[in-house]
């Protein structure tokens, strides 16, 4: 597949001329940053949009504007209350969507944390494993029979996924001394991993799977790093492109971060993405583990797409949630 689109391209880019008429769509996170973006990009391009979000309260106000460009543009959107860090509330989530009984045509799984201090899920899990992954493996899995045949499942990832595989014998820090950013790794690798064991399991029915990295983007997702993290970071960053003869780091824009979900959501040809892991629009290539990268470098680590790896986590998260899917 030739590539249009690049790390500079927005979702106005990728979705221009397209329709989506007709194409209903579930977007996790949609209170803030990415996920309100993807949705009103999608919404308006006709899209029926259904937004999920911990706080409605919050997410109220901040998705004004995707019920505007959808009222403008033959496009819907209505909120669904869901707190990934709750199995009870997932459960409660999947039932609405279950009862009301709409099929979907693409699941964008955008809603997560990041670095966060160490804690615990509603349901005793590490705050980051918890929420970014396991949440979503119990909704996404409990809603499936919606997502018909053509429909995809996106799972937003990151380069993050590099600092750490995932851990079976220690999901929790138990036994690990917790580092927040190994956390987040582990959870990036497992949302990369979900979407590698979920399109095996269903690209026989034509329902297909792939992870995304958005980019680095300036949003309420870094809400637990200081301005000393994030300056130590940023000078590490410059300091190696520096080195490597390149410009300092540029972050880019909200729509050009959100840009790579919809492009794999409706615009890639779903047979190139199933199973794979995007950015900057396009499918990314294995790096090799024992091949240094920057941490901007493109490129996704083996075990992050390792079928055996996915098949593992997949039975470890059924353990640990209690449902087998």
């Amino acid at each position: 597949m030739a590539n249009m689109f690049d790390a500079t391209s927005t979702t106005e880019d990728v979705l221009a001329g397209v329709n989506l008429c007709g194409k209903r769509i579930l977007v996790t996170g949609v209170s803030a940053g990415l996920g309100v973006e993807t949705a009103r990009s999608l919404a308006a391009h006709g899209a029926e949009v259904v937004g999920a979000a911990r706080d409605l309260t919050k997410a109220e106000p901040a998705t004004a504007q995707v019920r505007k460009d959808a009222a403008a543009r033959d496009g819907s959107f209505e909120l669904v209350a869901l707190d990934l860090a709750n199995l009870e509330s997932v459960r409660a989530c999947a039932n609405v969507l279950l009862t009301a009984d709409k099929p979907f045509d693409v699941v964008i799984a955008n809603a997560g944390v990041m670095a966060t201090p160490f804690g615990h899920t509603a349901d005793g899990f590490e705050t980051q494993f918890g929420t970014n992954d396991l949440g979503h493996f119990v909704l996404v899995n409990r809603i499936a029979p919606l997502i018909g045949a053509g429909g995809r499942l996106i799972n937003l990832s990151s380069s993050g996924h590099r600092y750490s595989n995932v851990d079976l014998q220690d999901p929790n820090f138990e036994r690990t001394p917790y580092d927040p950013f190994v956390a987040y790794g582990r959870s990036k690798t497992a949302n990369i991993l979900f979407a590698v064991a979920f399109d095996r399991r269903h690209g026989g029915r034509g329902v297909r799977a792939a992870a995304v990295h958005p980019g680095g983007i300036q949003t309420e997702l870094a809400r637990h790093l200081n301005t000393d993290d994030v300056k130590t970071i940023m000078d590490q960053l410059n300091t190696q492109l520096a080195a490597e003869g390149k410009a300092p780091f540029q972050f880019k824009t909200i729509p050009q971060g959100a840009a790579t979900s919809v492009w794999a959501g409706v615009v890639a040809p779903a047979g190139e993405i199933g199973g794979r892991y995007c950015e900057n629009c396009h499918i990314g290539k294995i790096v090799p583990d024992d091949v240094t990268i920057s941490a901007i470098s493109e490129g996704v680590r083996g075990f992050a797409l390792d079928p055996n790896n996915a098949e593992a986590l997949w039975k470890k998260s059924e353990e640990l949630v209690g449902e087998s899917f």
